[in-house]
């Protein structure tokens, strides 16, 4: 058997080539139709084993895997505008599709790039041939369907979006809701096929089912999707008259929503299966429900945490006192010590927000606000102008004795 290599690194002898290809008919003719380029293209494409970085005695499920692996690498919607992720998405296409079948693979091992002229295989034009060949590899790694090999089952439902407001206990204890959404979901005339009742797809008259079409250019046979049936490899053409052929309606639905405790405002829920139905009976898509929580007229939430603050008199501050302070809950006694200064913070362990992972609760933050006196009486005027006399005093003293030291 020939090497590859030896093969192209020997001189081109036409009658040589003749009597090697003579089972795939008169190539001494087409050989004239050659011209220097076509040659060079021939000889500067890459080593099929080498693009799949498999052995020449690889199995077929080691050829496919590795085939995966590159798909996915080089799919074009993981790389956009990438012209060179794009050439060897479709040189992998390519590779894979030679040595997957036995008979392109044996021609390969024999006779290298030339030998498969014979078999009227030149390659993939874009994604959408490949996809149209492939289609079970990418239905299962990217989540679509291609060609005929799907059937009639469309692609995913879309998502869908809902901004919902709640109260702020709401956020804290979390609620059970319902909503209304329109969305488009299976057609129950036709059950989603998209016919008429009593018909059934058929098998489309122009590709005969393959959901491809071949046109020969040259010495070329380009293969592409069906026009006629987008590749599907059958048509309707006794579509449904309530969904007009699409399997969808569009229906107003009330979705029952659990919103968790411990939610806050830019939440997200997922509501799996209640976006908009798939096209021809595929899996509908999912409701995504976004959380907007109202602002409280006492409480201010941080994270876990909630904060208040309250409001306190100058003589509750210098005495101490016991005053109620309002909870997510019920009202508690907290306890200003004597001396308490403007804008210290106190706090209530376990009193704020439950934590969305299901376990611990943060804590209520109560800030004092010292109270100015307005409208004192004259009796309140002198205790207060004594106090001041006497604080007066204890200042001055204690001023007096920071400039001694």
């Amino acid at each position: 058997m020939m090497e590859k290599n030896q093969f192209l690194s020997s001189p081109i002898d036409k009658d040589d080539l003749c009597i090697k290809f003579k089972v795939y008919g008169n190539i001494r003719d087409r050989l004239t139709h050659y011209s220097k380029t076509n040659w060079m293209a021939m000889i500067t494409k890459r080593d099929y084993y080498e693009i799949l970085n498999v052995g020449r005695n690889a199995a077929g499920e080691e050829i496919k895997a590795s085939y995966r692996k590159l798909a996915l690498k080089y799919h074009p919607d993981r790389n956009p505008d990438n012209k060179e992720a794009e050439e060897k998405f479709k040189e992998a296409a390519e590779a894979y599709e030679v040595l997957r079948d036995p008979q392109k693979r044996n021609i390969y091992d024999q006779y290298g790039h030339q030998g498969l002229e014979g078999t009227g295989f030149s390659g993939f034009r874009g994604f959408e041939d490949i996809a149209s060949s492939f289609g079970d590899i990418f239905e299962n790694f990217f989540g679509f369907g291609a060609g005929g090999r799907s059937g009639m089952r469309g692609p995913r439902g879309a998502d869908l979006r809902y901004d919902l407001t709640i109260d702020f206990s709401d956020a804290v204890f979390g609620v059970d809701t319902e909503i209304e959404i329109e969305r488009f979901q299976s057609c129950p005339t036709c059950q989603a096929t998209g016919c008429e009742p009593g018909t059934y797809p058929e098998e489309c008259t122009q590709c005969g089912g393959t959901g491809q079409i071949s046109r020969a250019q040259g010495f070329f046979s380009i293969r592409t999707t069906c026009p006629y049936c987008r590749g599907e490899g059958r048509t309707i053409y006794h579509p449904c008259p309530e969904c007009r052929g699409t399997g969808q309606v569009e229906r107003r639905k009330n979705v029952s929503v659990k919103v968790p405790a411990g939610v806050d405002t830019g939440t997200r829920l997922r509501l799996v299966g209640e976006g908009e139905g798939g096209v021809r009976g595929a899996p509908p898509g999912d409701l995504y429900v976004i959380i907007n929580v109202r602002p409280h007229s006492f409480f201010v939430r941080n994270n876990s945490n909630i904060i208040c603050q309250v409001p306190v008199s100058f003589v509750q501050v210098a005495l101490g006192a016991d005053i109620e302070v309002p909870t997510l809950t019920e009202e508690k006694t907290l306890h200003i010590p004597k001396g308490t200064q403007p804008g210290e913070v106190f706090r209530f362990k376990g009193e704020g927000v439950p934590s969305l992972k299901g376990y611990g609760k943060g804590d209520q933050i109560i800030q004092v606000l010292v109270k100015t006196p307005t409208g004192l009486t004259k009796k309140q005027e002198s205790l207060l102008n004594e106090f001041a006399r006497l604080e007066s005093a204890k200042l001055s003293t204690k001023i007096k004795k920071m400039f001694k030291h």
